[in-house]
């Protein structure tokens, strides 16, 4: 084995801990320090594995620190039934993975760890600090505290002989391992170093890696209505996305939203996005309930209410009491009621008009941001050639997969980062067992 490492802490000085004795053997390699792979590396090291995780970033968790605009929705408090219906692909291939590690686990492993956690709308989960760094130092010091020694180097190809695994070579040398864990993530925010390693791992080993797009991604929009509301974020509202060819919906959901030079953003837009496989001009198109509180009876009596309070005023400046301001010019121009029309003489056809643009206020959607700009990645290795049991490879003996690198997605709410936990652990816990197995054999 080559002896170019650099078995450091995260804070720089050698990591022992309270670790148990180190398995005989070369040990388990984990590729990729976020999430899955903190987790895959303290999950091995527990059951005494030696372990070693390579990070080519300076700082362990980088993406983790920024997830959920730097909250962090760490999961969601749900028994696993029920967490599957969060999972747009592949959920079954999950089961396993989120029964031997479930949300529960999860809040119970980082209350042990020290970071209090808060319960809010839709049983997100997050750090009471509201601070995503706290989470990330959780995993650090679980890796510390089980024994895991660090290795900064980027890893650049697995070293495999026989269909099966017999080390990694990085920048600086080659290694030998009994096992590795590749948890590289996808390629969304690739400035935190999802650069798409992992695919690049899996192909080289024989995997198939399905077609990569972004998910949980906002939604560029046709023509300029959504730039004439920038800025805009309206609460309480309801969204449906439908395919325009039959009317089919495909994603229904009650929340938040955000008006963008582009289109649309926000809670709601980024769930819609991964039910859309194939968005196209002209294909899908999002309706919004202004107003899903009230029937379009008890509607239109508001209506008449606010037009009777302001019968002398023009038309566009009569909505003040019913939507935000910055709204009301795009309400108006859609409507097809003359701006300085007096209210008073607007008729019982115009009101309905502006009544069912309140229930069905459609905008055309075109296509998704970029990547870069997606929260995860849609695709990856093909869950068909991985143990679900496991989380090793059908192919190469002694190879783990764990995290976004999987063909594995969840909405938002908290779903993909315990995807991570839950198939870290798994991977992590199976490949120390294969050790096991294997010196007990021998």
């Amino acid at each position: 084995m080559s002896m170019i490492k650099t078995t450091e802490g995260t804070s720089g000085q050698k990591t022992a801990g309270d670790a148990k004795p180190a398995l005989g053997g070369a040990g388990v390699a984990v590729v990729g320090g976020g999430a899955a792979g903190m987790r895959a590396a303290a999950a091995a090291a527990e059951l005494g594995a030696r372990v070693r995780l390579f990070e080519k970033n300076t700082v362990l968790g980088k993406k983790l620190r920024i997830t959920g605009k730097g909250r962090c929705n760490v999961t969601n408090d749900c028994p696993p039934d029920e967490f599957m219906a969060g999972i747009p692909a592949n959920s079954r291939f999950l089961w396993s993975a989120l029964c031997r590690f479930s949300p529960k686990d999860t809040i119970n492993l980082f209350e042990r760890l020290g970071v209090p956690l808060k319960t809010e709308r839709g049983r997100r989960v997050f750090p009471v600090s509201d601070r995503a760094a706290d989470i990330a130092g959780a995993l650090i010091r679980d890796c510390r505290r089980t024994g895991v020694e660090i290795v900064r180097e980027k890893v650049i190809s697995l070293e495999i002989k026989n269909q099966r695994i017999a080390g990694l070579a990085t920048e600086r040398g080659r290694y030998d391992f009994d096992a590795v864990i590749v948890s590289t993530g996808g390629m969304s925010y690739p400035l935190t170093g999802s650069d798409g390693d992992g695919y690049k791992f899996a192909r080289a080993a024989g995997h198939h890696v399905t077609d990569i797009s972004p998910s949980l991604v906002p939604i560029i929009c046709e023509g300029d209505l959504c730039a004439s509301m920038q800025g805009l974020a309206l609460k309480n509202v309801a969204l449906t996305v439908r395919r325009i060819s039959d009317g089919k919906a495909l994603y229904s959901d009650f929340g938040e939203l955000l008006f963008t030079h582009y289109g649309m953003s926000g809670p709601m837009i980024l769930s819609a996005s991964a039910h859309i496989h194939d968005i196209a001009p002209g294909r899908y198109e999002a309706s919004i309930d202004l107003k899903p509180a009230l029937d379009e009876a008890t509607l239109d009596a508001r209506l008449r209410s606010d037009f009777a309070k302001y019968s002398n005023r023009n038309f566009e400046n009569s909505l003040s009491d019913l939507l935000p301001r910055k709204m009301i010019p795009t309400i108006v121009h859609i409507s097809g009621i003359e701006p300085t029309q007096k209210v008073h003489s607007i008729t019982r056809e115009e009101r309905h008009r502006l009544l069912n643009l309140l229930k069905d206020f459609r905008i055309k959607l075109r296509g998704f941001r970029p990547l870069a700009e997606a929260i995860i990645t849609r695709g990856g290795v093909d869950t068909r050639e991985i143990s679900s049991s496991t989380m090793e490879s059908k192919l190469i003996s002694g190879l783990y997969f764990a995290g976004e690198v999987l063909d594995v997605d969840g909405y938002t709410g908290g779903y993909n980062l315990q995807i991570a936990f839950s198939t870290g652990t798994l991977a992590g816990e199976s490949a120390a067992r294969q050790l096991i197995i294997s010196q007990n054999n021998k």
